[in-house]
């Protein structure tokens, strides 16, 4: 794990603001320390799933985190809350259509700030 020093570091190389924004409320929960040292790597590091892996490897009910893009080819059958960085337009609509949730991170670390119930996608 990334020590905050580091996180700060690579930090400032970050243009997006809501990269930034989700980086600095992640890095001040211990919980959630993890996820921002994954976001604050470079972007060819971070990880793009698409729902098919999401599916495979979540189970009924789960809340799950991907430190990237969820894109849409396969098709989730159970219902489960996604949260990521960012997600493509026809993944939110089949995530809506399998009647399960999906959520950006930052919304995700202001609900749930000790991580209760959540499973890092890698």
């Amino acid at each position: 794990m990334k020590s905050k020093t580091r996180i700060e570091k690579q930090l400032q190389r970050k243009s997006n603001p809501e990269l930034v924004k989700t980086i600095i409320e992640a890095k001040k929960k211990k919980n959630w320390l993890e996820l921002a040292g994954m976001l604050s790597s470079p972007r060819a590091k971070r990880t793009n799933m698409n729902l098919s892996k999401i599916n495979d490897e979540a189970k009924e009910g789960e809340v799950v985190v991907v430190a990237g893009k969820v894109l849409s080819q396969g098709e989730l059958d159970k219902k489960i809350k996604v949260v990521a960085l960012s997600f493509s337009a026809m993944a939110r609509e089949k995530i809506a259509k399998a009647k399960s949730q999906f959520s950006t991170i930052l919304e995700e670390i202001k609900k749930n700030p000790e991580a209760k119930n959540v499973r890092f996608l890698k």
